[in-house]
């Protein structure tokens, strides 16, 4: 086990949402699904309690808590994007079926958790400290986006 795991709280979904989830991404993978031995407030004895998985080499845990609790934006994990290619592939797969478009890049999955969807180029197009202007430009431009568009925000940084 990671020295640190990040275990997600869920209604019943833990299961579904890291099939789901691994299935997006490379490297990802279900470790283990481990069933209750008795019942608990998420669920009868035999249910599914806590579920495994890895993404892109990181260790989670899902776990069915029960209806006690709900993701917040206060928590988000960041998609480090080669290119606009995996920007759109995880933007498109992570919102598809019930998920939820948000500003600067954000999104929800259906099951409320939030992404953040960055492109490498949004980070070395804002914290060029050898183009300020061009950096604000891209910054400004970044946040009146959605989904972020790389070729959009090297418009922005190299106009004058």
């Amino acid at each position: 086990m990671s020295p640190i795991t990040p275990c997600l709280w869920f209604d019943g979904q833990a299961e579904e949402a890291a099939e789901f989830w691994t299935s997006i991404f490379p490297d990802s993978r279900v470790d283990a699904v481990n069933r209750s031995a008795s019942d608990t407030p998420g669920g009868e004895k035999g249910s599914v309690i806590t579920v495994e998985f890895t993404l892109r080499g990181q260790r989670f845990v899902g776990l069915n808590g029960g209806p006690d609790f709900r993701f917040s934006e206060a928590i988000s994990f960041m998609i480090d994007c080669a290119d606009q290619a995996e920007v759109d592939r995880y933007w498109d797969a992570l919102t598809a079926g019930g998920g939820e478009p948000g500003p600067c890049g954000w999104l929800k999955d259906r099951f409320g958790l939030s992404w953040q969807v960055i492109p490498r180029r949004l980070i070395e197009l804002t914290q060029d400290t050898r183009n300020p202007a061009g950096a604000e430009r891209a910054m400004q431009a970044m946040l009146q986006m959605g989904k972020i568009d790389v070729a959009e925000l090297e418009r922005a940084y190299n106009a004058a």
